[in-house]
């Protein structure tokens, strides 16, 4: 079955409204950061504490296909994370 469009209009277009402006922080708290002394050794390095070698090897292992992935491995480091994360809140 073909629709015929030739009596169909489209309505007007309206002009669009002016944009929103989203609302003004008007919080006035002050806030801080402080460093701890183990930092400030990072903060003046001169090259980032990275191991290029060790990128290149995983660069080329993932290249190459050789690269494992272990599911295990991971999810054990997120939930070591996710205890860390909350026995810092109950210490808090």
């Amino acid at each position: 079955m073909k629709i015929d469009n030739s009596t169909f209009k489209a309505p007007p277009l309206r002009p669009t409204s002016t944009p929103q402006r989203a609302p003004e922080n008007t919080s006035q708290a002050a806030e801080s950061v402080s460093l701890s002394s183990s930092a400030a050794p990072l903060q003046k390095a001169e090259t980032p504490p990275v191991n290029a070698t060790k990128i290149k090897e995983i660069k080329d292992a993932i290249a190459q296909g050789r690269f494992q992935i272990n599911p295990e491995a991971i999810a054990d480091g997120l939930l070591e994370t996710a205890r860390d994360l909350v026995n810092s809140q109950r210490q808090a």
